[in-house]
């Protein structure tokens, strides 16, 4: 492990390598996990390249550079190349975290080190750094407790996206910004799809998980299949990372007795568009959830992880944890049924207010960078 005082030593000792910075234009790194192939993070970042000022130039970091340049039109760095890294601080005038759950240690420890030894670099060099749209946490260890308050206390604006965070950095004495995740305020594309017109559309959005077991997935696929059959529904399914979620579509869809569809969309204003021709949404990853009811299409929600949780409880969706889910399909039918008949999505002006508070994301921007 790496410890506290080694990897701000380490920052300085990289920083003075690089030299003053002689960037003559407003540039801003955008830090995230970009370029990954997962829905999410692409809509976060779609939603920060249109919330930036337009006299800043970006410069994602991105897992697949040639991709993110393609469909942006912004200058890229590839994300595991320390030299481009240092190159693109040396040009820039801020670096911002773009969104999402980056100070986690849920999985490894690998995402704290990577994106808070990024943020101390950054500020080793006297750039304005920003902790944009974050939700921060869990974390269960303390090395990253103490690596994710000491770089957040050395940002010059922090916004977070749930109230867990923002009621954790209070308790660390730090103040941030309070807003929906920026998805909200996206702006949506039509997609390339022609859905048959004489179906109604379920859209499906699952992802692996340890607590998504054989059974369980055994019940859901028994139950989709029933509602299928008693809504004569055309399946949608809507895989947000095609690595992890399309494999499990492709097992399920074979199950099914009617008509069904895999669609991968890779722009993820596309993806959100794709929304409004949606009659029931049964989602696990957040941002389906969040398109969706963005798109007035009724959700239900399969929580795998605290931030799913949070939006069903402030947004009072319907839906279950993964780990509480009914042990028979019976029970997962005919609950899926009587939502699916109440079509009750969120109120409009529940909708835009939503959007508009999103947008607090974007105030924040444009008050720190000059």
């Amino acid at each position: 492990m790496v410890s506290p005082p080694t990897l701000y030593g380490l920052a300085e000792e990289i920083g003075e390598l690089m030299g003053d910075r002689t960037a003559t234009h407003s540039k801003a790194v955008l830090c995230g996990y970009y370029g990954k192939g997962n829905g999410g993070d692409e809509a976060l970042l779609a939603t920060l390249l249109q919330m930036l000022p337009p006299t800043v130039q970006p410069i994602v970091l991105s897992g697949n550079p040639r991709d993110t340049f393609e469909r942006y039109q912004v200058e890229t760095c590839d994300r595991t190349s320390a030299f481009r890294i240092l190159e693109a601080l040396q040009q820039s005038d801020y670096f911002i975290w773009g969104g999402g759950s980056l100070m986690q240690d849920v999985t490894s420890l690998v995402s704290p080190i990577y994106y808070g030894g990024l943020m101390a670099l950054a500020q080793q060099r006297g750039l304005k750094t920003i902790a944009w749209a974050q939700g921060i946490g869990p974390l269960g260890r303390p090395f990253t407790q103490w690596l994710t308050r000491q770089v957040l206390e050395g940002c010059h604006a922090v916004s977070v996206r749930d109230a867990a965070s923002a009621q954790l950095l209070s308790q660390w004495g730090m103040n941030a910004a309070l807003a929906p995740d920026p998805v909200w305020a996206l702006e949506d594309t039509s997609p390339p799809y022609s859905p048959p017109s004489d179906s109604p559309i379920i859209a499906v959005n699952l992802r692996p998980h340890p607590t998504l077991t054989q059974k369980r997935l055994k019940h859901l696929t028994q139950a989709l299949a029933r509602l299928q059959a008693a809504t004569e529904s055309l399946i949608l399914f809507v895989p947000f990372q095609k690595s992890q979620d399309l494999p499990l579509a492709e097992a399920i869809a074979p199950q099914l007795p009617g008509k069904h569809q895999i669609l991968t969309l890779e722009d993820p204003r596309q993806l959100k568009g794709l929304f409004k021709q949606v009659q029931f949404t049964i989602g696990m990853r957040l941002h389906s959830l969040i398109m969706a009811a963005a798109q007035a299409s009724p959700c239900f929600a399969l929580s795998y992880d605290p931030k799913v949780t949070q939006l069903m409880h402030s947004l009072n969706l319907p839906g279950w944890e993964l780990s509480q889910l009914p042990d028979d399909a019976n029970t997962l039918y005919e609950t899926w049924l009587t939502h699916y008949h109440a079509k009750t999505p969120l109120n409009p002006n529940k909708i835009q207010a939503l959007c508009d508070a999103a947008r607090l994301h974007q105030q924040l921007l444009w008050q720190v960078i000059d």
